[in-house]
């Protein structure tokens, strides 16, 4: 995405946001259509098996701010 900084989670809260106040419904689509590309973390250690758990906590507690 070519951000300053590694992590992406504010990026992709803003646009969790952004679909909840559309109104749209994007969860249950029968078909969606991604490009992705993916790099390698070279800049700390990463646990084997963590999968995207970690990112997906990351996002939801950007998100939770919001409710503050």
């Amino acid at each position: 995405m070519g951000t300053p900084e590694p992590s992406v989670a504010e990026y992709i809260a803003q646009c969790q946001r952004i679909l909840e106040r559309s109104g749209l419904t994007y969860k249950g689509a029968p078909r969606i259509a991604t490009d992705i590309r993916i790099g390698t973390r070279v800049d700390r250690d990463l646990s084997s098996g963590g999968g995207n758990d970690g990112k997906v906590k990351r996002v939801e507690e950007i998100l939770a701010r919001d409710q503050k």
